[in-house]
């Protein structure tokens, strides 16, 4: 393993010597410079830039510190004002991350005020510097990727660091400050934001209004191309569908067409590469003619390619595209990824063998959106947060699965547990029984419809299986006009409704269209939350119609190929993991890259014990006491990651790392400690290594 921190250092400061014998007209040729110049990327729109004292306002906390992050959301007086919005942003992304009580382990185990060394201060943990934001795009306006590097102050450009913190979930651009962000600020790194193309990009068809950069509303006509997201409807089309559908919404996962997941690892590369600009304009000495010198390159700079999630999914993603030698490492949890012709693999942990191989999220999402309310009447699921028990739209499901041929038994308690088991059988773990309830209610119709709409690249008049996005009405679920909530969408959605008060419609409800939630599917004539859209998303999977073609087709755009290039990669999933379950995403990536790198391969894989993929539901009663943070071990990867590429330490191998869950009385589990988070091993047990060989991945028990 390479040293890396003194060769850069010494890159740097070469560099920095050339480029100030160029200033002063040396060089091989007559006095021409030989400095490379710091060019703009094309594809880089208008920057707009602020600086922040780190007191009245910084680049983590938006001014809130770790106080303000942990109380009520700020008040937005002005929607007008971008810095406002920041504010509301920056609240709302970080508490979508991480837990933040106390006894969570927020300002003890991880927050603003403890420092990168795991140091626990009275610090508020206002970061200051510069932040910069800009549009990427093919110059058409349709694509208006936002991308955002943030400066700390006390960036070191002689031996500097980029962490690239890609937006999780649909998230704007602020979606990864807590996580990758946090620990990329505290180490004095710049970190590279890109929302992916997702974001809050939200157009009301209704008054023809959009959301600009920085979160302000203007009218779609007015914004142009600086609109987040404008619909590509004409005119015409648009007082049409406004007729037949009035105040309904265009979302810009959903209905930009353009399939954002395919580009989300090139959106990573050039959140990076947008870094690496900002910083030679900022550090880079000016040669004779007044150019910018690029002083600072990858050859003198750390890159970590980082985040969790969707934006986990979008660093491994980068890593595998990375053909210039952009990245050094890759650190994430719980990545979204899927694999493009997986090998014949095995995985066995213990006496549970799953042969299914890496799924795509359409596929396993629409199959859970079926059976995920009817499995929750298992006996399997008792005691979960958030019980269907006795509901009736979920006692409907089961019959109407059963009417369908699609689940067995006489009675809704051998129903309810063939859903539960089907889902086993397709690779959920049985460690994800008490999450199927509150996930199906959180999580899982939102993503199906939004990754239905998105990967067909359909538009907002196709109302794709019956569906609309709109604000409701609370009391009785019919369609309302947009709410003052829209004004600060910016600041409080999160890309995928329902989010902000804006809900999905099932237009094809019995007696008009309605909260889908509270719907009358036609086929059945009772609320069964909606299995007729539940269906038509399924069978978009597994039909051969057109529009199933278009769908699987978008999906295979977003498959990836388990190469890193040799690079070192740590990838960290909660085998508790119910959104993206771990037999589907991590572990076989883990295997197919062992297959594609051989020995070659530097990638470890942890495995976590009582972990989920939402830490702020741990707030939540019945998850609280027990589910541990899987944030804590994030930042322990990128600790890892951090010591291979600066000291050339080992990376840990793969491994389980076995936690305590906190225990007690669900509501008022007690506060954690550093008991219920072990390290990840430097040299773990027989009994807890994680190995891969013949085609089989075993995973201890």
């Amino acid at each position: 393993m390479r040293n890396l921190a003194s060769a850069r250092l010494r890159a740097s400061l070469s560099l920095i010597g050339l480029a100030l014998l160029a200033a002063c007209g040396g060089g091989d040729d007559g006095g021409v410079p030989v400095i490379p110049l710091n060019e703009r990327p094309s594809w880089l729109g208008t920057i707009s830039s602020a600086s922040y004292d780190g007191n009245t306002n910084d680049l983590l906390t938006a001014g809130l510190g770790k106080t303000g992050l942990a109380a009520a959301a700020p008040a937005v007086t002005d929607a007008n004002d971008p810095v406002q919005l920041r504010r509301l942003a920056i609240h709302t992304n970080y508490r979508a991350i991480v837990d933040i009580t106390a006894n969570g382990g927020y300002g003890t185990l991880y927050g603003p005020n403890v420092t990168s060394d795991g140091q626990i201060t009275t610090s508020e943990g206002k970061i200051a510097g510069t932040e910069f934001i800009a549009y990427a795009d093919d110059g058409t306006g349709k694509q208006n990727v936002t991308l955002m590097v943030q400066v700390p102050s006390n960036f070191n450009p002689t031996a500097g660091c980029i962490v690239s913190a890609t937006s999780s979930g649909s998230r704007g651009v602020y979606g990864a400050i807590g996580s990758a962000g946090e620990w990329g600020l505290k180490r004095g790194c710049a970190v590279a934001y890109a929302d992916k193309g997702t974001g809050n990009g939200v157009h009301d068809l209704a008054s023809n209004t959009v959301n600009l950069l920085r979160g302000e509303r203007a009218a779609a006509t007015s914004a142009g191309r600086n609109s987040n997201f404008t619909a590509d409807v004409s005119a015409a089309d648009l007082t049409t569908f406004n007729g037949a559908w009035p105040n309904r919404l265009a979302v810009k996962h959903a209905h930009s067409q353009q399939n954002p997941e395919k580009d989300w690892g090139r959106d990573t590369l050039r959140a990076i590469e947008f870094a690496f600009y900002v910083l030679n304009e900022t550090y880079a000495p000016l040669t004779p003619l007044g150019q910018r010198a690029k002083t600072v390159i990858p050859g003198n700079t750390t890159v970590i390619a980082s985040s969790v999630s969707n934006g986990a999914g979008a660093a491994l993603a980068a890593a595998e595209q990375d053909s210039t030698g952009l990245i050094d490492g890759v650190a994430v949890t719980e990545p979204n990824v899927a694999l493009a012709a997986p090998a014949a693999l095995t995985i066995r942990r213990g006496s549970l063998i799953y042969t299914g191989g890496s799924r795509p999220l359409y596929d396993y999402f629409t199959y859970a959106n079926l059976l995920q309310p009817c499995a929750a009447l298992s006996v399997a699921a008792t005691g979960s947060p958030f019980p269907l028990t006795g509901n009736a739209a979920a006692i409907n499901r089961c019959n109407a699965l059963a009417a369908a041929g699609l689940i067995s038994g006489a009675t809704l308690a051998e129903r309810a547990a063939d859903a539960m088991n089907q889902l086993y059988a397709y690779g959920w773990e049985p460690d994800t029984a008490l999450l199927q309830s509150s996930h199906y209610q959180f999580a899982t119709p939102a993503i199906a419809m939004t990754y239905a709409n998105s990967y067909g690249r359909f538009s907002v008049l196709d109302n794709l299986c019956g569906l609309s996005f709109a604000f409701t009405s609370a009391t009785t679920g019919a369609v309302t006009p947009a709410t003052a909530a829209l004004t600060t969408i910016f600041g409080t959605g999160n890309g995928v409704p329902p989010s902000a008060g804006i809900n999905i419609v099932n237009n094809l409800s019995v007696g008009g269209p309605v909260n889908s939630v509270i719907s009358v599917s036609q086929s059945t004539g009772v609320a069964d939350f909606n299995i007729d859209a539940a269906l038509c998303q399924r069978a978009l999977w597994v039909s051969n119609s057109p529009n199933a073609l278009r769908v699987r087709n978008g999906v295979n755009e977003t498959l990836r190929n388990a190469n890193l290039r040799g690079k070192p990669a740590i990838i960290v999933h909660g085998r508790n993991d119910t959104l993206v379950p771990v037999n589907f995403s991590s572990r076989p990536y883990f295997a197919q890259n062992q297959l594609v790198e051989g020995s070659a391969s530097r990638l470890s894989y942890i495995e976590v014990t009582n972990a989920q993929h939402f830490d702020s539901f741990l707030s939540f009663a019945g998850y609280d006491n027990r589910f541990i943070p899987l944030h804590v071990y994030f930042n322990r990867a990128m600790d890892a990651m951090w010591a291979t590429l600066r000291s050339g330490a080992a990376l840990p191998p793969s491994q389980v790392v076995r936690t305590t869950p906190r225990g007690g009385t669900a509501g008022a589990a007690p506060a954690i400690t550093a008991a219920n988070v072990p390290a990840i091993a430097a040299a773990p047990a027989a009994g807890d290594r994680i190995s891969f060989g013949g085609g089989v991945l075993v995973v201890p028990d």
